[in-house]
């Protein structure tokens, strides 16, 4: 009797495993969804079949997917736009994604939908840039890196390049503008 109430619990158990799919839209360090960082750019049509792929800057000869490449879902909607290492190499991997859909969460819910106050809530801001239009945000141990816009940031803070913006002179209700994934380019 204990031998078949094992085995039955075995097999219940094997069944709620094999069901369990990956997020499609779960952003973790070294992947997002399906796409891990050793991703070659001639992967991504069997990787996003099931969406449209508009290859951006691709060679009119290529027979493989070159360059950086857009996806977007089968009703149109954007999701990301993918970048290689190397544009005119399609055993490049990728090296930037930009993540337009707000269904895209990292493991800590971070989305494109997040406020300034949810990055402070869930991460340790490791640097913050200072560009012409934006601040560019890096957090610790994660591959997620953010751009806030600076009209979201006090007027003194908008018109000189040389100041350093800290993490407590960025208002909580500031939107996240690009929220991007860098990845280190994978060498062969």
């Amino acid at each position: 009797m204990k031998k078949t109430l094992l085995i039955i619990g075995i097999v219940s158990l094997a069944f709620v495993q094999c069901g369990k799919d990956s997020d499609p839209f779960l952003i973790k360090n070294g992947s997002i969804g399906n796409l891990n960082k050793e991703i070659k750019i001639k992967q991504i049509d069997s990787i996003f079949a099931e969406d449209s792929i508009v290859k951006i800057n691709s060679s009119p000869n290529a027979l493989e997917t070159q360059g950086e490449v857009e996806i977007y879902e089968k009703g149109g909607k954007k999701l990301l736009l993918l970048s290689p290492d190397s544009e005119n190499d399609p055993n490049s991997t990728i090296t930037n994604v930009q993540v337009f859909d707000s269904r895209y969460k990292t493991e800590k819910g971070l989305t494109t939908a997040s406020t300034f106050k949810d990055v402070k809530a869930n991460y340790t801001i490791d640097n913050i840039e200072t560009t012409i239009n934006a601040v560019v945000v890096f957090l610790k141990e994660t591959d997620v890196y953010l751009t806030i816009d600076k009209k979201s940031l006090p007027e003194e803070l908008r018109y000189n390049m040389d100041l350093e913006v800290e993490a407590s002179q960025i208002p909580d209700n500031a939107p996240i503008k690009y929220f991007m994934i860098g990845w280190e380019p994978i060498s062969e």
